[in-house]
């Protein structure tokens, strides 16, 4: 592709022109009233109005049709539809300034990459990433995870930090082996048989086999999946075996020639991106949005659970508008560069919902959902040495439930508080109608210190795991994500060349572009960061000073976490956490606090 066609592609990125909304469709945050005090309605001296006013969103704000997959309620009616409205012009007002760093930085990485000769080996990839996305990309890749990306390591850690939702440990006494590996192949890397590993706890799997009935773009893709086991010698978490499960169905292990093993890695790796970055989308936005939207029905504006709410969810219903406006719509970003096409991604959105437990809220509870996969507190096998995913979140998560308990104790002193609240117990019931997965089906101030702190979280840890940041700066990282493959999985092994697999100039341009899209690099140790989480003037002034001390208490352990994450550094051994790179999604002052694109 000749440098003029290549520049007119890269310019030719970013989210569509959005006239914004009239003045008669604000958000919802300036409906708010904001001269009072936020109280339950034990405490409203006019409850009649504020029944009236509660009514009037349930006739306002409905349930519709799901968009962008088979998954929860998308709002509409008058009311929601000015809401989708406004916070969609919301996110593509905030978006403005990463397009064009990404379309100036683009066309700046083409031009070089190309006059330094293309891409005609691996190690040309780099020229992709030196000295290039200053504005886009600012704080630059996370270190070691372009230099080391041969490293069996640093592909097995991948799964306990870039994408901790796809892998389980296999239980003895219920799983079975997914396929079989040649037992003289396993001992001769493991030091143990399969079943071995698997009778001891220390066999871990990732399936992705659904993939293989995904519409193609006419681009290609294995469908793999993969063991990994915790060695009885040295402890760390590493891979065993790749399988294909396309064409002749190869199986790939470590004892490969180093071509055909880190081909079946990267082969992996374009399964387990499209799993996160759909998984993300099911798992978090799609799983608050309905338990928001049933909120909001119920709770009246002057309620100070759903005044939290809205602090934790501002532009909550843009995301999947900016989807269907650029990403898998038809001729969108998903595409012209990924393997399975968009309508592709609203299927595996469905199945990872419905399905997979994406969809499901107490399941995914932060510690059930860990334990639930056997990768934490497991009552088999030995623990993870190193988990670098839960040693961050963990953190987080300790923080924002503190803070939230502070605020549930402030309003509801009492147990029979929580009966009296009529508003809370319509929330629970609205469950029903809502058809909102696995929600808590009575209200104590456990279940809802619980069903509050998983909303948080699910917007901060969660998501910027998965999403934000941390999807240009590691995620898809070339050579080694590729979204798509540009040649079929091989019928052997014997590989002798990998650039036929991997995208040329124009397509690995286009991957970074979308993918630098969706980070944030303003936000950093902003008002919107993490740390700043429940650090709303508006919204403190309405409520006991109680709440504010807890918020900025709050604050002040996010400040020393980001401390912690910020100063890492990499050991005698080349590792950091474990890991021969140095993961910072989840350092309080970058990651945002809310969801994000």
């Amino acid at each position: 592709m000749s440098l003029s066609i290549l520049t007119a592609v890269v310019l030719g990125l970013g989210l569509p022109a959005l006239a914004l909304p009239s003045t008669q469709y604000p958000n919802i945050a300036t409906r708010l009233n904001t001269t009072n005090a936020y109280t339950v309605p034990a405490h409203d001296k006019n409850l009649t109005a504020r029944n009236e006013a509660i009514q009037v969103k349930r006739e306002t704000f409905l349930y519709g049709p799901s968009i962008a997959g088979n998954t929860s309620f998308w709002p509409t009616g008058s009311l929601g539809n000015s809401t989708v409205q406004s916070q969609f012009a919301s996110l593509v007002a905030d978006g403005n300034s990463q397009v064009a760093a990404v379309k100036n930085d683009s066309a700046t990485a083409a031009q070089a990459v190309i006059a330094a000769g293309g891409i005609t080996k691996l190690s040309d990839f780099d020229r992709l990433y030196d000295g290039q996305w200053k504005n886009a990309i600012p704080d630059g890749l996370v270190s070691g995870i372009l230099s080391n990306y041969t490293d069996d390591l640093l592909f097995s850690m991948e799964r306990l930090s870039l994408n901790p939702y796809s892998i389980k440990r296999l239980n003895p006494t219920s799983d079975k082996l997914a396929f079989d590996i040649d037992e003289s192949i396993a001992l001769s890397i493991t030091g143990m048989t399969t079943q071995s590993l698997l009778a001891s706890g220390s066999l871990f799997y990732i399936d992705q086999r659904f993939q293989a009935d995904l519409e193609s773009t006419g681009r290609y893709a294995a469908a793999c999946d993969a063991f990994f086991y915790i060695s009885s010698d040295t402890g760390d978490f590493l891979p065993l075996a790749v399988r294909t499960n396309v064409g002749e169905n190869l199986i790939y292990t470590p004892l490969d020639l180093p071509n055909d093993w880190l081909l079946a890695k990267i082969m992996f790796n374009l399964n387990d991106f499209w799993h996160s970055q759909f998984y993300h989308f099911a798992g978090t936005h799609m799983v608050a949005e309905i338990v928001y939207e049933a909120a909001y029905r119920t709770l009246s504006d002057s309620h100070p659970v759903l005044a939290l709410l809205n602090r934790l969810t501002p532009q909550l219903f843009s995301y999947r508008q900016a989807a269907l406006a650029t990403l898998i719509n038809k001729g969108g970003y998903v595409d012209n560069l990924f393997a399975y096409t968009g309508a592709a991604a609203a299927v595996t959105t469905t199945i990872l919902y419905n399905e997979m437990g994406a969809g499901n809220f107490q399941a995914n509870y932060f510690l059930r959902n860990l334990e639930n996969r056997g990768l934490l507190n497991s009552s088999f096998g030995p623990e993870l040495k190193s988990f670098p995913f839960y040693e961050d979140a963990s953190a987080i998560h300790t923080s924002i439930t503190k803070f939230v308990s502070t605020f549930v104790d402030s309003y509801y002193p009492t147990t029979t508080s929580f009966e009296s609240d009529n508003e809370l117990q319509s929330w629970i019931s609205e469950a029903i109608p809502a058809q909102i997965l696995d929600f808590p089906t009575s209200m104590t101030r456990q279940t809802l210190i619980e069903i509050i702190t998983h909303i948080a979280f699910l917007g901060s840890a969660a998501h910027q795991t998965l999403n934000t940041n941390d999807v240009a700066e590691a995620m898809a990282v070339l050579p080694f994500h590729p979204v798509s493959l540009y040649a079929p999985p091989p019928t052997s092994k014997g590989v002798t060349d990998l650039i036929p697999f991997l995208p040329g100039v124009a397509a690995s341009i286009g991957q970074i572009s979308v993918t630098a899209l969706f980070s944030r690099p303003t936000f950093l140790h902003s008002e919107r960061s993490l740390t700043q989480m429940f650090n709303s003037v508006e919204m403190l002034a309405r409520m006991p000073p109680g709440i504010k001390e807890a918020a900025e208490t709050f604050t002040g352990e996010m400040m020393v976490q980001s401390g912690v994450v910020s100063s890492r550094g990499f050991d005698e051994r080349g590792l950091c956490q474990g890991m021969p790179f140095k993961w910072k999604a989840l350092d309080p002052q970058r990651a945002p606090y809310y969801f994000t694109i």
